[in-house]
């Protein structure tokens, strides 16, 4: 399976992306992962990135697609891979379909796991209680929500209108999420 996953802040997906790696024998790849290994394996890409970085700007799409162009391209993603965090914009979606392409392979599924942004912010308010995160307010969680619904409404439009999408209630236990995500992909 090569699929993406689309999943708000705190509504589980580091936890959804790790059950269903596992289910189907793929890598879970995080664009945070890629970004980190690169930095800290000092690549030339790691190299460029934390110039952007340090600057406190935006690592430009050739150097990020750049990064997971390469990640995808190595052996345990041949067979397929679950990625999370890329891509971000439509712009982004079709370099990973060039990218498959150049792999002679295919996008399968946009895996959409949605929640009620009133329980997700009230989730993430607790975890920035317990983790003592003090800028985690109500504010910042309800603005980081807004900006994610409205970059990712797009690239839901974008694999709906390819018969890609699929969509699942993230909200419930991790089982029971992971068993509706499994579900609705068969």
């Amino acid at each position: 399976m090569r699929a993406i996953l689309l999943v708000p802040p705190g509504a589980g997906k580091g936890t959804q992306a790790a059950c269903l790696a596992e289910r189907y024998g793929i890598p879970a790849i995080s664009t945070g992962d890629i970004f980190r290994a690169n930095v800290k394996g000092e690549t030339e890409l790691g190299r460029q990135a934390q110039e952007f970085m340090d600057a406190g700007q935006l690592v430009p799409d050739t150097v990020t697609n750049a990064m997971v162009r390469d990640r995808l391209a190595q052996p345990d993603a041949a067979a397929g891979f679950l990625l999370d965090g890329y891509p971000r914009t439509t712009d982004q979606a079709v370099e990973l379909d060039a990218m498959l392409a150049d792999l002679d392979a295919r996008l399968e599924k946009a895996i959409e796991i949605t929640a009620n942004f009133d329980v997700v912010t009230e989730r993430l308010l607790k975890r920035a209680q317990i983790e003592g995160r003090a800028d985690d307010t109500e504010d910042v969680i309800r603005t980081r929500l807004e900006v994610y619904a409205t970059s990712t409404a797009p690239l839901t439009a974008y694999y709906a209108g390819r018969g890609l999408l699929v969509q699942v209630d993230g909200l419930g236990e991790v089982d029971e999420v992971t068993e509706r995500v499994i579900s609705a992909l068969s």
